[in-house]
């Protein structure tokens, strides 16, 4: 948890400028994520894993917009790049 803090504490003094970069690297992880998935058919399952995948980048994207609390979108950020890395990961194995 201490790492958590430290992590969150560097995000939270760099806001604006975390919030532009995890932009762009939530939203090339989701894209490549995406790509591994489609290549893979186009299945039931494989549609509900690409519906994740887009939820959560438009989730961070939202908060970002929304200007949520600094909290809220450094979580949505770090569910979003794990989901797209995991994802990522199992469908190019």
């Amino acid at each position: 948890m201490n790492t958590y803090n430290n992590v969150f504490g560097v995000f939270q003094r760099g806001f604006i400028g975390y919030c532009t970069l995890g932009v762009l690297v939530q939203s090339c992880l989701g894209s490549i994520a995406a790509m591994a998935i489609l290549q893979n058919g186009t299945s039931f399952g494989n549609m509900f894993q690409l519906f994740l995948v887009v939820i959560s980048c438009m989730a961070f994207n939202g908060a970002v917009l929304a200007q949520q609390k600094p909290k809220v979108v450094f979580n949505i950020l770090i569910w979003s790049v794990l989901l797209s890395v995991i994802l990522s990961v199992a469908n190019f194995l």
